[in-house]
């Protein structure tokens, strides 16, 4: 497993996700009670967007880079995050900045080189705790230590042949030992078949009250090239869709082809 998210890093997937984490995150701190964040993979923590890899593909113009500058106002918890940040943040560093006294963040990164980056960030930090490994071993993680509330961030590179399935097995896994718990998992959008299996088979599963939210910049019809990405949510708070709504018309507007850019959001019980 090579996948460096540092090439990636600030495009439009992780617009979408991180705007949507940020809506979670915000959602589990409206109550006192502490809350635990799973991130799965999590990557490095923060990344430059100056660095070589971020200037070698650039794909963080055409995200990020389209939203510092007269920012719509459903976007500007998350741009404003990014700003206070400096670096451009990934999930863990998203979720550390949303952390309270009382709560705590887990973070699994599987890349060894990644994984001691991340353990290097998160230095100092009494809240946050490194783990390096298989992101779908979930024993010592779901459930996390001492909470019952919480949310697990699947966002796997999509590499493997099997991921999808490896996806779906580990959002029941994890549902099966932590019912109360948040799931999300960001996936990519690149012709539609595989989308679908992946909405069916969450279907299947029975996993509850589901809210999918899909952006996609253009028709996904070409499976070689990234046309969207999606976010499943398991357990979504209370009427989350309505919250998805504007930040993923937000996103088409700024961030999808002229006329081209669609979403897609759907609630399930």
């Amino acid at each position: 497993m090579n996948y460096r998210h540092g090439f990636h890093a600030g495009n439009h997937g992780d617009c979408l996700k991180h705007a949507l984490l940020i809506a979670l995150l915000s959602a589990l701190a409206r109550k006192d009670a502490p809350f635990a964040v799973i991130d799965l993979h999590a990557g490095r923590g923060t990344y430059d967007l100056e660095a070589s890899e971020a200037r070698r593909t650039g794909e963080w113009k055409a995200g990020i880079g389209r939203l510092l500058e007269d920012t719509p106002a459903p976007l500007l918890p998350f741009v404003t995050l990014v700003r206070g940040l400096g670096l451009y943040p990934g999930s863990p560093a998203i979720a550390r900045a949303m952390l309270r006294a009382g709560d705590r963040l887990f973070a699994n990164e599987k890349h060894p080189e990644e994984a001691a980056a991340l353990a290097e960030w998160a230095r100092g930090e009494g809240r946050v705790s490194v783990r390096q490994g298989d992101a779908y071993a979930l024993k010592g993680l779901v459930p996390p230590p001492g909470s019952r509330r919480g949310l697990v961030l699947f966002d796997p590179p999509y590499e493997a042949e099997d991921e999808w399935q490896k996806l779906i097995a580990g959002l029941r896994a994890a549902h099966k030992a932590a019912p109360t718990l948040m799931l999300a998992a960001w996936y990519p959008v690149k012709h539609l078949a595989p989308v679908r299996a992946f909405r069916d088979a969450v279907a299947e599963a029975g996993l509850p009250r589901r809210v999918d939210a899909a952006l996609y910049l253009r028709p996904p019809l070409d499976p070689e090239r990234l046309n969207g990405s999606g976010v499943m949510v398991i357990n979504a708070p209370y009427r989350f869709e309505e919250e998805a709504r504007p930040i993923l018309d937000a996103l088409q507007h700024r961030l999808a082809d002229p006329g081209a850019g669609t979403v897609h959001l759907e609630a399930k019980p």
